[in-house]
């Protein structure tokens, strides 16, 4: 049997205990310390690396994150441009985003927080209904994840507006797609709720700013599960102090795990989740990997590779 060597590499989670179990004899990934011979190394299985990871691996072909954002890697001073870069494509977890997102809509916009605020005051007071489509939804992104959520949104009814790099292949009916420099920004054009789903690139970075989150209906709310990057987190803070949002719920963060110190903890305007909206699940990663790692065993090109001049 034809084997091929690798090694996981992250600082802040033991992967060979995530993983490892799942993965044929075919397929050696060793933690750096167990690496006999790190020439060997041809792929090396990735989550938040530190700066002299790569140093070590002279005839690494591909670095492959554990999960689908690779800002990670794309930034990683130590990683070689020649090194390709791949990332897990996991349909669960779309799934699972999705869900997230529907969850924090309805929980708005059905009025579940002032309910339970009623309840525990043993207050029988129904809030009046509105019509779904009468709630307008901007989603920033169209990938995997992006499409999930808006297939969700769309299910129930909302009027959605999506800001995409391209029109897609199979538009969703009553779904407005926009493109070009400012789609973000006609995107949230009056939206009441703009979440976002982008990867994060050189464009994208900072995206969510006083400019941006300023064209949203009054009393809009954020929904932010792309990357901590994408926000300026003093502006959120000033929409809200303005009273120009009305709340936000923040997935991830510039600095994970979020600080203790940090005010948005405070915050009770904020809903914090800890980097949660999904993840991958161990099977399913492993098998990527494996045909990742067979791929170049075997002299083919993987097809989990990212474009590293698009960042996805």
């Amino acid at each position: 049997m034809d084997r091929i060597e690798g090694v996981y590499l992250s600082d802040s989670l033991d992967l060979q205990a995530l993983y490892g179990d799942y993965l044929g004899e075919d397929v050696v990934l060793r933690r750096p310390e167990d690496v006999a011979d790190p020439a060997a190394v041809r792929l090396a299985v990735c989550w938040q690396p530190g700066q002299g990871a790569f140093a070590a691996y002279p005839n690494l072909e591909v670095a492959m994150s554990i999960g689908a954002g690779v800002d990670a890697l794309l930034d990683h001073s130590g990683l070689p441009g020649h090194v390709g870069i791949a990332r897990v494509r996991d349909p669960h977890q779309a799934a699972l985003m999705a869900g997230f997102v529907a969850h924090e809509v309805l929980h708005d916009s059905r009025n579940f927080p002032q309910m339970a605020a009623n309840a525990a005051r043993r207050v029988w007071h129904p809030h009046p209904m509105q019509a779904p489509e009468a709630l307008r939804i901007a989603v920033l992104g169209h990938g995997t994840m992006g499409r999930a959520v808006i297939e969700a949104l769309r299910v129930l009814g909302f009027t959605l507006r999506v800001a995409c790099r391209s029109t897609p292949d199979a538009p969703l009916p009553g779904v407005t797609y926009l493109t070009g420099d400012d789609a973000a920004g006609r995107a949230a054009d009056g939206a009441d709720v703009l979440v976002n789903v982008l990867p994060l690139t050189d464009a994208t970075r900072d995206i969510l700013d006083a400019a941006l989150l300023s064209r949203l209906a009054p009393g809009a709310r954020l929904i932010q599960i792309g990357r901590g990057e994408h926000l300026v987190e003093a502006d959120l803070t000033a929409a809200l102090d303005a009273g120009h949002l009305s709340g936000a719920t923040l997935d991830v963060f510039r600095t994970e795990p979020l600080p203790a110190d940090h005010p948005f903890w405070a915050d009770k305007r904020l809903r914090i989740t800890p980097h949660i909206a999904s993840d991958s699940i161990p099977e399913v990663v492993a098998d990527q990997i494996m045909r990742t790692a067979r791929a170049l065993r075997d002299g083919q090109t993987p097809d989990l590779l990212i474009d590293r001049s698009r960042g996805y």
